[in-house]
């Protein structure tokens, strides 16, 4: 299973978006599609912080204008 979860870090916490995430896509440049296994899919407005393939976490740092 190569699936990752995706989470929001926001005041310092790890705040779940969306399990076992397969595809993830910039829609333009402040936002990613989501999509998991399941068919279940989110839009998320924020940056990527960091990605731990080993722990199978996307991590998302909100945008800040």
């Amino acid at each position: 299973m190569c699936e990752a979860s995706a989470y929001l870090i926001k005041d310092g916490k790890e705040t779940l978006v969306l399990e076992s995430v397969d595809i993830l896509e910039p829609l333009d440049e402040s936002g990613f599609m989501l999509k998991n296994i399941f068919g279940d899919q989110k839009i998320i407005k924020a940056r990527i912080l960091r990605m731990e393939l080993v722990s199978h976490k996307i991590l998302f740092s909100e945008d800040t204008p």
